[in-house]
């Protein structure tokens, strides 16, 4: 059953949506198959998939599975899975460790919360429902008591990965994690080979975390299945932007 933590209306339509952890098989069904129509239709990601148009993979049953609702029709329209430290122990690994070398976080572990498969309905992109979807997280860290939400922001390499490696160089000046917390992706982006010097813009997703106080952990990992450049972010709950405490420090 749902468990209703926050409402909000939608701008392009007047839209009642809710934010909940669910563990109903349905539901969770219903957000794998909005992670295969954004990632798959949209982006044009290989998906290994065991059946057509649903996501999942093997870190999905050690998972929390935050999904937004529009209350009228019951349609998953926002979502996000939650892969927790003891889950984490569990399988063997963050979905994390499959990009980057995690050696410097190993000391954190234990408070390490891994986000991703983050992804909304077309219809549905606007302010309310992200800032549900925050929402939710930010409930979750708070009842849980962890201290340190990490994942993974991709962005598109459609240009041929010029954009992104000018991301990173224009990051590195303002959100470079500390070097105790820097990872090592196992397949880097090629950033000697590509111009970095593009004015290149931050992605929504990206821009949220970083204003917020993520920092960026080290170079871009290339994920070839999804053709993206993946860039490690670290939030410390405690670093949060005042602007943001209201949703993290309650």
């Amino acid at each position: 059953m749902l468990q209703q933590l926050h409402t909000a209306t939608g701008k392009s339509r007047k839209r009642q949506l809710s934010v909940a952890l669910t563990t109903d098989s349905d539901t969770i069904r219903a957000a794998q198959a909005l992670r295969h129509r954004v990632f798959a239709g949209e982006m044009g990601a290989r998906l290994n998939c065991r059946e057509p148009g649903i996501d999942h993979d093997l870190f999905d049953p050690y998972c929390e599975h935050l999904v937004v609702q529009d209350d009228e029709t019951g349609e998953v329209v926002g979502t996000y899975r939650i892969l927790p430290p003891h889950q984490a122990r569990t399988i063997g690994s963050y979905y994390s460790d499959t990009e980057f070398d995690l050696t410097r976080l190993a000391h954190l572990r234990n408070q390490l919360v891994e986000v991703g498969r983050s992804c909304v309905h077309p219809d549905y992109r606007t302010g309310a429902t992200i800032s549900l979807l925050w929402a939710g997280l930010a409930e979750y860290m708070s009842q849980h008591g962890y201290h340190y939400l990490i994942g993974c922001a991709s962005v598109s390499l459609i240009d041929g990965g010029h954009l992104a490696a000018s991301l990173y160089a224009k990051l590195t000046k303002t959100a470079l994690a500390p070097v105790e917390w820097r990872v090592f992706p196992r397949c880097p982006l090629p950033l000697a080979a590509l111009n970095q010097k593009l004015d290149a813009p931050i992605p929504p997703l990206l821009r949220g975390y970083l204003r917020a106080g993520s920092f960026i952990c080290g170079e871009p990992a290339w994920d070839p299945d999804f053709n993206t450049a993946d860039f490690f972010l670290l939030l410390p709950i405690q670093h949060v932007d005042q602007r943001y405490a209201k949703h993290f420090l309650r």
